[in-house]
Parts: structure tokens; sequence; C-alpha cells
């Protein structure tokens, strides 16, 4: 889709995709937002509420990476374990200022899983906090991961900042360029990792030209403004939050509100009521709980309100509409494409759909066996990532083939461009020969019991090939209801569950979405079967 494509769409003069912007490091970009927009300029609302400055970051940034660079060297990566707020922001640049690569590991995924993202980054450092590791119980993981990297924490490097690491950051914020090292727009940025909502993580390399590029699409295709204040409460661990939810403001002159989890709602509404923000980034199952303990009123501020990560469900967006009289934009991307591939806009937003492509991308529709009218999305731009770096082949990145990215997931795309994401390939059964989507067995589960949770997964059927089973958190979940429910919807027979098992939660990841390993572990040889 061509950036004219997008500016008819809309109606409006978009300013032009500028590729020149992204020939920089990130932390340049930082530097250079901070000389536009003005050192004394609060960029960042940290956790309690705290204001900080571009020069507060930056002073911060150049003696907190001075002090970490200490034992690395450049091209290393150093993790980076902390929650979303002002020190993470401040860590990243640290790392990345002094020519080392951050490596963000999720601390809600696990011993093993941050073990193998150890093991995949080559990481022998990780910065992180202590404040996090007493509030959240890390103590037992930390123990582990210090079994093969360093721990340091953040409040004892700060609290003994060498001279060297105090005039780094006295010199730095006049001649920041003397200071820092220049790596290449192409040389890796960050190392994140998949969420393995189906498998093992693997770490994904993206190059600061990525990040700014999907920095820089995501201005042209949305319109944002310097008076902006957006509410992030998605973890840095999570690309999403991490390039739209931290990153993105300070590098466009927006301000944001850092929430350092996104299972407090009551905060963090009374939080967007408190500073008025403008912009929330979330996802369905965390946009759904703020809306329910919100009052009316009280995100009356939000003027765009974006869900990704997770697909959006009807009842998510009547609720929304009906008690708060917001519109909510569903977008789409994926870790490997820095994340944003496509989102809705405002006056262009056609619900069901992911909205059109970012500017400057290409998709391509390979065709899946049993699905007719769609194909497995195929996709390219300056945004798609280095590329992959797996256990078996530590820091080895392994580049996307001509740099075209299979996302793995299955859509349509109208005469518009307006993309439908019909699931994930791996979340289709194959019934008899015919391919049905898990994502619409769990849409007739939303839709019948919207205040339940609901995952749909398959178990070997030796007459059929697989069979579905729906695990619910409504005690009271039957088949004949969603038979029912199906028959007066025009639903194919195909997508009715043949067992429901009624659980207590439907377990999910740091990023909102369903963590499916965990689902399918819960089925039971037997158990509560309605």
């Amino acid at each position: 889709m061509t950036l004219a494509t997008v500016a008819a769409a809309s109606g409006e003069d978009v300013c032009p995709f500028d590729i020149s912007s992204t020939g920089k490091s990130v932390f340049r970009g930082f530097v250079d937002a901070r000389a536009r927009f003005g050192g004394k300029r609060v960029c960042i609302f940290d956790v309690d509420d705290s204001e900080r400055t571009y020069d507060d970051i930056l002073r911060g940034a150049l003696a907190l990476g001075h002090a970490l660079k200490a034992g690395t060297k450049k091209g290393e990566c150093v993790g980076v374990m902390l929650p979303t707020g002002a020190g993470a922001i401040a860590t990243f640049l640290a790392v990345s200022a002094y020519g080392r690569v951050p490596a963000m590991l999720n601390f809600t995924s696990g011993a093993a899983a941050v073990k193998s993202a150890l093991k995949t980054a080559q990481v022998k450092k990780i910065a992180t906090a202590r404040r996090l590791v007493e509030m959240a119980g890390l103590q037992s993981l930390v123990d582990e991961l210090s079994q093969t990297a360093e721990i340091v924490y953040l409040e004892d490097v700060r609290a003994n900042l060498s001279l060297m690491d105090k005039v780094a950051a006295a010199v730095g914020q006049f001649f920041p360029g003397l200071m820092t090292s220049h790596p290449s727009p192409d040389a890796p940025a960050v190392i994140l990792f998949t969420s393995g909502t189906e498998g093992e993580p693997k770490g994904v390399a993206l190059s600061h030209r990525n990040l700014l590029a999907n920095v820089e699409q995501v201005r042209v295709h949305l319109a944002l403004y310097s008076s902006d204040i957006l509410l992030n409460p998605l973890p840095a661990f999570h690309c999403f939050g991490l390039t739209v939810g931290s990153l993105m403001p300070p590098l466009l002159g927006l301000k944001v509100v850092c929430h350092p989890t996104p299972l407090q709602p009551k905060e963090i509404v009374n939080r967007i009521r408190k500073h008025q923000a403008t912009i929330l980034v979330s996802t369905d199952t965390f946009i759904t709980q703020y809306a329910r303990v919100g009052e009316p009123g009280d995100l009356k501020s939000l003027r765009l309100t974006v869900c990704g990560a997770e697909r959006l469900r009807d009842e998510t967006r009547a609720l929304l509409r009906k008690k708060h009289g917001i519109e909510l934009l569903e977008g789409y991307g994926v870790t490997e494409a820095s994340p944003v591939i496509a989102a809705n806009r405002p006056g262009a937003n056609r619900p069901g759909t992911v909205g059109q492509l970012m500017a400057d991308m290409q998709l391509r529709l390979d065709p899946v066996e049993g699905i007719p009218n769609a194909g497995r999305l195929v996709v390219k731009g300056p945004n798609v990532m280095l590329g992959y770096l797996k256990a078996d082949a530590p820091g080895k990145i392994v580049p996307p083939d001509g740099g075209w990215h299979d996302t793995g997931d299955v859509v349509s795309v109208d005469e518009d461009g307006y993309i439908a994401i019909k699931g994930r390939l791996k979340r289709f059964a194959k019934i008899g020969g015919e391919s049905v989507s898990l994502a619409v067995v769990e849409s007739c589960a939303s839709a019948l019991w919207p205040d339940h949770g609901h995952a749909a997964i398959t178990v070997p059927d030796g007459r059929k090939g697989e069979q579905i089973v729906l695990i619910t958190t409504n005690p009271d979940a039957n088949r004949h209801d969603i038979v029912g429910w199906a028959h007066n919807h025009g639903v194919s027979e195909l997508a009715i569950p043949r067992r429901i098992v009624c659980v207590d939660e439907i377990p999910v990841l740091g990023t909102g979405k369903t963590d499916y390993v965990k689902v399918q572990k819960m089925l039971p040889a037997e158990g509560q079967v309605n």
C-alpha cells in the first residue's frame, strides 16, 4: 500500500513517511528529540507520578550506561529485567548509548524461559531493580539466573556511580556525540522474545532502523499531536509496550504516563482521569477490565484507544461505546515487525478488521489448503526484523528470506486494503478434512457468555483427525446452548466444540494473550465436562 492510498482513505493530508529520519540510532533519535522539544520539557510521568524531563532521562542514561558497560563489549547483549517506567526507558537508552544491545527479559514467563533467553542472546549481565524483585516475588528467579549471569541492581549502581560515570553524564548532556557510540542504523538495537503462546520463545533481533521506522509509520498512520498524553500499562518486554508505549512518545514529543502493570484496573482508570490521558494502548483482556471498573466520565479524555496483541471482541466494543462513549481502534502487529503492521484510524475504522497496512510496507497472501478467500500473511518493509536468534545457535541472527516475514496468521484483505484476521495457522483445527478456526469457537462462547473467559483447543480424534474442546470459566456452560447459538447465527456445526471443560481461570501471558501452552495442560483426562 502506498502512502497516497493511506492519505486518500483518511480524507486528510498526511505528513509523508520520512525514511531519512530512520537513519540513526534510537539513542540519537532521543537526543534529537531533546534538542527539538527542549531539555526542560517533561516527557515522562513515572509510576509514582513524579516528572522526568528530557534532561533527566539523558543524564541518567549517560551515567548509568557508562557504569553498566564495564565488563561488556560493543555489540554484546545486556539483559534488562524491569517493569514499564522511567527506569526501563532510561536503562534501554543507557545500554544503547554505549553500543550494547538491550535484551528485554520477560520476568513473568518463568525461570526456564528466561534462562533460555539468556542462552539464546548470550547475556552475561542483567540490569534489574531490587524493588521489582521484592514486589513481584522474583527472588527465586534471580537466584537461578545469577548462576549464569551477573545481576546488577540499578539502586546499587546509582548509589555507587564513579567520578568517570558522573563526568560522562556532565559532559554528555552538552556533547552526547563525544561520549557515546555511533552504531549503524542497521545494527541490532534490541532483542525481544516471542510470547511462546504455542511453543518455545525465539529471540527477535530488531535494528535501530526497524524501531524508528515503526515509530515513523505510526506517526504517519495516526494523527498525533504534541499535546497528546499516552498512558502505557503494557510491559517493556512486549514489543507494543516498548516501541509504541515507551519509545514513541519521547521520540515524537508526546508525554507518556507509565504504569508498571496492566493488572491494576482501578489505578489505571484513576491515572487516566488524573492526567487527562488522550491515548491508551491496551489489549482486549485488559481494556475490558478498565471499562468495567471505570465510572461514566472517567475515560472521557481518551481520543485514541488502540488495542492489539489479541482479537478485539464485539462485546468489548459494545461495552466501551455504551458506557464510556469510546470507539475502539483495533490494530495488528507481531514482534518481528517492530511490531505494528496495520491499524484502524479515526474516521476510517472498520470493526472486524485490523485496518490498513502501515506506510512503506508490502504484503502477500500465500494460499492455505482448506481455507478459501484468505491466505497466510507474509510482510516486508523497513520495520521487519533483522532475523531470529535460536537457542540451538546462540548469538547467530538468521535473516528472513528475501526480507519477507511469514506471520503465520491467516487473513483476508478487502478491496480497500482492510485486513481481517481469520486466526493463526496453528489455531485452526482439521476436522474431517475441513479447516475450522478456533477463534470462531471462542467468539461464539464470548457472544453467549461475555462475562467469562474462554479458550478453544484441539485434541486428537481417531475418526475425524481432531476434535475441539472449549475451556471456560463459566460453570453453567453447556454444549446445548452453543449448538443453538451456532444454528441461529449460521455458524458451521464443525465449529461446535465436542467437549466443554470448566476451570476457575484462563491463564494469560504478561502481554494479555491467552497462554495456550498452559491451557492445553489444563485439559484433564477426566474432569468437569458439560
